[in-house]
């Protein structure tokens, strides 16, 4: 009985661990990003280009390269990207896919009709 409790606690308390970083807040920075970096766009089959974006790390902008990553069918890929927002503050959005059923660029959970056979 003891060793059941403790291995629930031992499960709960790693998964809180996990759960944890989503948790945290957007980190706001008064300094800008500097201008993307020019790359070599690769294209292979089956594949999808993400271009490369500065991430802020220990205090001073760092830049991840561009990579291919596998097309996923009914979905869109939206890039890391920095946003700017009232006095000069900047905050870091990462991407990733969202759903888009019709392909008509606008992800399904905004999209009046998401699989609208008439799109253009």
């Amino acid at each position: 009985m003891v060793t059941r409790k403790l291995l629930a606690a031992a499960i709960a308390a790693t998964l809180a661990g996990f759960a944890l970083p989503s948790l945290a807040a957007d980190l706001y920075i008064n300094i800008g990003p500097p201008e993307r970096r020019i790359e070599r766009v690769e294209t292979r089959a089956g594949y999808l280009w993400v271009p490369g974006a500065w991430e802020y790390k220990n205090g001073k902008h760092e830049w991840n390269k561009g990579r291919l990553v596998a097309e996923r069918k009914g979905y869109r890929y939206q890039s890391d990207r920095w946003v700017s927002h009232n006095d000069n503050q900047w905050t870091f959005q990462r991407g990733g896919w969202n759903r888009d059923s019709d392909g008509d660029g606008t992800p399904d959970r905004m999209d009046s009709q998401p699989n609208n056979p008439r799109r253009n």
